[in-house]
C-alpha cells in the first residue's frame, strides 16, 4: 500500500511539473530564458577576467581592509562604551 501512494504523489509531481513547464512553452518563457543565457553566455566571453597572481593581490587586500575596518569598529564600540559608562556612573 506504501508503494502505491509514493507512485500516485511521483504521478502527481510529474503530471504538475509537466503542466508547469508545458504552460510555461505555451507563454513562451522558456525561449526567453534561452535567449536571456545565450546573451549572458556572450557578455561573459567578452569580460577581462583577473590572472591568478591579480586575484592572489586582490584577496589579501580585502583581507587587510576588513581587519582594519574590524578594528576600528571594535576601537570605536570600546570608546563608546567607555564614554556611556562614565556618563552613567555620573548620574
Amino acid at each position: 500500500m506504501e508503494g502505491n501512494k509514493e507512485l500516485i504523489s511521483l504521478a502527481i509531481w510529474t503530471v504538475v511539473i509537466g503542466g508547469l513547464f508545458a504552460f510555461a512553452w505555451w507563454k513562451g518563457w522558456i525561449k526567453k530564458i534561452a535567449i536571456y543565457t545565450a546573451e549572458t553566455r556572450e557578455e561573459l566571453r567578452k569580460c577581462t577576467w583577473p590572472s591568478m597572481t591579480e586575484l592572489k593581490g586582490s584577496t589579501v587586500v580585502i583581507i587587510i581592509a576588513s581587519m582594519i575596518l574590524g578594528l576600528m569598529t571594535v576601537a570605536a564600540d570600546f570608546i563608546i562604551t567607555l564614554v556611556i559608562s562614565q556618563i552613567v556612573s555620573h548620574i
